[in-house]
């Protein structure tokens, strides 16, 4: 069962607001985790799901340019291809921060979209890392024990609906090329 409501819509500032999500988001993932602790394969050091331009909400680039100020200032960034943060063993330089994209890779993942066509349907979609694949095919796991994309990204528009500039997002990658000078620490 997932985190209630109340537990992604915490008070306080949009720090305290982001740690809480990034925690109900760690321990509802850690639940699918178990649940699919046969069929996941990921470990420190495999990465590949971590792969270039990804991008994240403003809100979340503003905590690792916190808290990594001098890792973007005088760090180099992973090769292109792969994720600007990973060392050179594959692992993640920014794990305690890392956005929420990255704290749900590798789990089997559910979305709907829309069919804007004369039918205006919608249809579930479903994926996983092929490294995670197994015999029983995802379309048969039960909807509760995958991750649902939507819910969390719209926390996080809420979020991000009190920075300045609302829409803003970041490519990963970007942020070693900003360097601190453009982090206003104080918020």
């Amino acid at each position: 069962r997932f985190a209630a409501k109340s537990e992604y819509h915490p008070q306080g500032g949009i720090r305290t607001r982001l740690k809480a999500l990034h925690l109900a988001i760690e321990r509802d993932a850690r639940r699918l985790h178990v649940l699919h602790a046969e069929r996941l394969h990921c470990t420190r050091g495999c990465f590949s799901c971590c792969v270039d331009d990804l991008t994240v909400f403003d809100v979340e680039a503003t905590e690792i340019r916190r808290q990594h100020a001098v890792l973007l200032a005088t760090g180099t960034p992973h090769t292109e291809g792969s994720c600007a943060f990973l060392d050179d063993e594959g692992a993640c330089r920014i794990y305690e921060e890392r956005p929420y994209v990255c704290r749900t890779q590798g789990l089997p993942l559910r979305w709907i979209e829309s069919n804007d066509g004369e039918d205006a349907t919608a249809i579930e979609l479903r994926d996983i890392c092929p490294l995670n694949e197994n015999d029983e095919p995802i379309e048969t796991i039960a909807a509760a024990d995958c991750w649902t994309l939507g819910p969390v990204e719209e926390r996080l528009a809420l979020l991000q609906f009190d920075e300045p500039d609302r829409s803003k997002r970041v490519r990963l990658r970007s942020l070693f090329a900003k360097g601190i000078a453009e982090v206003d620490l104080s918020r």
